[in-house]
């Protein structure tokens, strides 16, 4: 029976000795071609991480190739289909950086607002990130008054604000919550733009099982647990007087 073991034991560890050794070898020294088709493969069965190694290959190898443009390029769309808004904007950084004429630069600039703008799928959680969207979407207008993208961005942009506002209004309710009227006031004071009537601006709908844990924005299920006393923020400023002369 011992015997039968060791057997057993040395065959297993045989086959994982070879499966080991049959792995694929770590490649290098290849032409640019080859690099840029492993890309493309890479995309097409989906495996994106391999494809960035493979263009990682191709940039230190053949740092010159007229390749290097559109597998950038190509890179940066690829993860704006895999929702991976972060390195969407790295690679067209990278492209208008380095490989961009001017209508190319423009096209790739128009491609990280949408990459920002599409990775808002819930406005309440990133202000800084809508703040950026709405930079840069203004500054495009600015800048290619007549694009063929300027529709686009204008509508992305109306979004935005809209999704500003709902926004300021979620952090007035916070602050009313925790009775702070005058930072209420403050950010329920912020119309980003005066030509939408904000009166008809409706809040958007919270699915059931985000509103359990997050509330609609304006109060939460849970409210009833929280002492009904000042918070650290409340009792470490200075309280507005009721007396003070308005």
């Amino acid at each position: 029976m011992n015997k039968s073991l060791k057997i057993f034991t040395f065959a297993v560890i045989s086959l994982l000795i070879f499966s080991s050794c049959s792995k694929e070898v770590d490649e290098y020294n290849k032409p640019a071609a080859y690099w840029y088709g492993k890309i493309i493969q890479s995309i097409s069965d989906g495996d994106i991480d391999k494809a960035d190694d493979y263009y990682s290959s191709l940039q230190g190898e053949h740092i010159g190739s007229p390749l290097l443009p559109e597998a950038t390029m190509i890179l940066a769309i690829a993860h704006m289909h895999n929702e991976e808004y972060l390195l969407t904007e790295h690679f067209l950084n990278e492209y208008v950086k380095r490989y961009a004429n001017e209508n190319e630069r423009e096209f790739a600039e128009f491609l990280k607002i949408k990459a920002k703008y599409m990775a808002l799928p819930n406005p309440r959680r990133d202000q800084v990130l809508i703040s950026d969207a709405i930079s840069e979407a203004k500054s495009f207008k600015q800048k290619y008054p007549r694009s063929m993208y300027y529709s686009l961005v204008d509508s992305m942009l109306t979004n935005l604000y809209l999704a500003d506002a709902v926004l300021n209004e979620t952090i007035a309710s916070l602050y009313d919550r925790i009775d702070k009227p005058k930072a209420a006031a403050y950010y329920r004071a912020i119309m980003p733009e005066k030509w939408i009537n904000w009166d008809e601006v409706e809040r958007a709908n919270t699915p059931w099982y985000r509103s359990m844990f997050e509330g609609d924005g304006t109060a939460s299920w849970y409210a009833f647990l929280i002492p009904d006393t000042q918070s650290v923020v409340s009792r470490n400023t200075v309280q507005e007087d009721s007396n003070e002369t308005k």
